[in-house]
């Protein structure tokens, strides 16, 4: 079985359209409004009709409140909720609960330390995302999105009980030896496929989903 792509922060029918054709198996919304990916619910509900069938609509939410959560599942209904933000697995079972859909949550890398803290949420999330942990004296940091990897070796060391997927400063040109290290049978990118912060190159996803889908997958674990 071939890797499978996530594509984040899509703003543009021609970027989803981008993505699906080359062989995306995930577009990513992002509702946080400090990031230059955000779109509005009602942009994203528009967005979300340029998604072909088979392809899963991810929405990424930093400690959403439960209102915007209602409005979301009302006028998006994505197929999977990313959490981004500070969410405790109680909270996790939460949201899950509320919204009944699907919830990955993000577990920011940095050390060994921050791996081990996925089996804190194991119990309550469908799936995880592994993604790089910025640096407190980075300034703007945001949740995601920032261009930036951790050692891929520590996800190598301990293998999550649930499906996850790989993140943080990937691009067309390591995606590859990621896959081959962490064992990931998903990948996740952002920036790495942008021409400029927020905005999205067809060329350059086609060229990610290339390089990820022919990635050595005989290494990877599931």
């Amino acid at each position: 079985m071939s890797v499978q792509v996530k594509i984040c922060g899509l703003k543009t029918e021609e970027a989803i359209s981008a993505a699906a054709a080359a062989g995306a198996s995930y577009i990513g919304f992002v509702f946080f409004e400090r990031s230059p990916r955000a779109v509005t619910l009602s942009e994203a509900a528009k967005l979300r009709r340029a998604v072909p069938e088979g392809v899963w609509v991810v929405a990424l939410l930093v400690d959403p409140e439960n209102a915007f959560l209602d409005e979301l599942v009302t006028y998006v209904h994505p197929d999977l909720i990313q959490l981004h933000g500070a969410e405790s697995p109680e909270r996790v079972a939460e949201i899950k609960t509320r919204t009944r859909i699907p919830v990955m949550k993000a577990i920011p890398v940095a050390g060994p330390e921050d791996v081990e803290k996925a089996a804190l949420y194991e119990g309550h999330a469908d799936m995880l995302l592994f993604d790089a942990k910025p640096p407190k004296t980075m300034t703007g940091a945001l949740p995601g999105g920032n261009g930036l990897a951790f050692d891929w070796e520590l996800i190598a060391t301990r293998k999550p009980q649930k499906p996850w997927m790989l993140s943080g400063g990937l691009d067309a040109e390591n995606v590859a030896e990621a896959i081959r290290i962490a064992g990931a049978g998903t990948v996740d990118v952002s920036s790495g496929v942008e021409q400029s912060p927020g905005e999205k190159d067809a060329d350059k996803i086609r060229a990610f989903i290339a390089a990820a889908k022919g990635a050595t997958v005989s290494k990877v674990k599931e």
